[in-house]
């Protein structure tokens, strides 16, 4: 049976509202038949029926139908296995794998009716009926379906949300500072509110309503009130986020990022290799007259960022990480230590202020290091090198 309803630019209005919410023209038409059906059951089904309806949006034709599911003896308890259940005080579970279930004339059909109906239905399938559209709806059905569609516009927009900024995580996104509160700073991301915890936010750094910052989408959570999107200021990838930004040689893969060490806020060493010959990849991460790396800085509040040349000998690159020092020697130690000798008016700055020049280098290389000047390398014990622990005794 079917029946067309009257709405006037219904396709234009289901696209109107898809582009609204994010949501695709098949969603909000597929909430509208749940809708529809819903609204038919309250008005004229009965309970435990299952409603189906189906809408064509070009024409406005409208079919419904009731949905059974077939079952077999051996699916169904009898009147005497319901007694003994009763007796023992066993709860009846019904609808799950290989259980039996409670027959319902409202959503069951045994298979015997079925195949009157059609013949080569199996039990387990579903057997569909047509049901005649109704042109009145009540008060009540109509309130039912309202409800319906806007509950499942709010899920499929969660959803669109959740989807969108699961697929952004990682990566740089612009949000506008909109309030802050105990602490946490939340961020219009464009659909929806970023989180910047205090944990992920600049030691130093003031965040003001209406201020724009990039940020990184550090993790997107599914929740009962809808998606969670939590932002960071400190993660170390969003230094190296922020130069391929900046820097088209990153984003084509002529130069790479192959290690990053930050304290946010303060400092940041990022080691850089070429992938291409010819390319320099510390004057294309710097960018002419710095203007590359001065980008960076900028929104990084003025954080300072040392970029040095990766290499594959433990030995250069070490020696590379300390920069601006100059180094004099570097003896690779076992257990990946490495002791390294500085001129004695190169010691402050090898070792950084409270240790952190150092501290960065042992993170970006991975290997712990041990800064010494001449005269202290002289006087302390001489520890075997690398190679003279691994050299065989003869």
């Amino acid at each position: 049976m079917q029946s067309n309803i009257d709405i006037k630019n219904f396709a234009s209005a289901i696209a109107q509202i898809a582009e609204e919410k994010g949501i695709s023209p098949e969603k909000i038409l597929e909430t509208i038949e749940m809708a529809i059906a819903a609204a038919y059951k309250k008005e004229y089904g009965k309970r435990g029926q299952v409603i189906k309806a189906k809408l064509d949006p070009g024409t406005g034709e409208l079919k419904l139908w009731q949905v059974k599911q077939v079952l077999d003896k051996s699916m169904v308890y009898t009147e005497e296995e319901l007694e003994k259940l009763k007796e023992k005080g066993k709860e009846i579970q019904e609808d799950e794998e290989g259980k039996k279930l409670r027959f319902n004339p409202e959503k069951h059909i045994m298979a015997e009716e079925a195949r009157k109906i059609k013949p080569k239905i199996k039990p387990g399938e579903e057997l569909e009926t047509a049901l005649e559209p109704k042109g009145d709806y009540g008060r009540i059905a109509a309130q039912t379906a309202k409800q319906v569609i806007t509950q499942r516009i709010r899920e499929s927009e969660r959803e669109s949300i959740f989807d969108e900024y699961k697929g952004k995580e990682g990566e740089i996104i612009s949000g506008i500072v909109q309030r802050i509160e105990g602490g946490n700073v939340f961020m219009d991301i464009g659909k929806t509110l970023g989180i910047l915890p205090r944990e992920e936010q600049v030691p130093g750094e003031f965040y003001r309503p209406s201020q724009r910052l990039k940020t990184l989408v550090l993790k997107v959570e599914q929740t009962p009130k809808g998606p969670l999107i939590f932002l960071s200021r400190s993660y170390p990838k969003l230094v190296s986020k922020l130069f391929e930004l900046e820097v088209p040689e990153l984003s084509a893969g002529q130069i790479q990022i192959k290690s990053i060490a930050r304290e946010a806020g303060s400092r940041t060493k990022i080691a850089v290799a070429s992938t291409v010959e010819g390319i320099d990849p510390i004057g294309a991460a710097v960018g002419q007259r710095g203007t590359r790396v001065t980008a960076v800085i900028n929104e990084l509040g003025g954080e300072k960022i040392d970029i040095i040349e990766y290499s594959e000998d433990p030995e250069k690159y070490i020696a590379n990480a300390l920069s601006p020092a100059k180094v004099n020697e570097v003896k690779r130690l076992p257990k990946n230590k490495a002791q390294v000798i500085v001129p004695e008016d190169q010691l402050s700055l090898a070792i950084g202020k409270n240790g952190q020049n150092v501290r960065l280098a042992a993170k970006l290389t991975g290997w712990k290091i041990d800064v010494r000047g001449p005269a202290e390398a002289a006087q302390a014990p001489e520890e075997k090198s690398e190679e003279e622990v691994k050299k065989p005794k003869k």
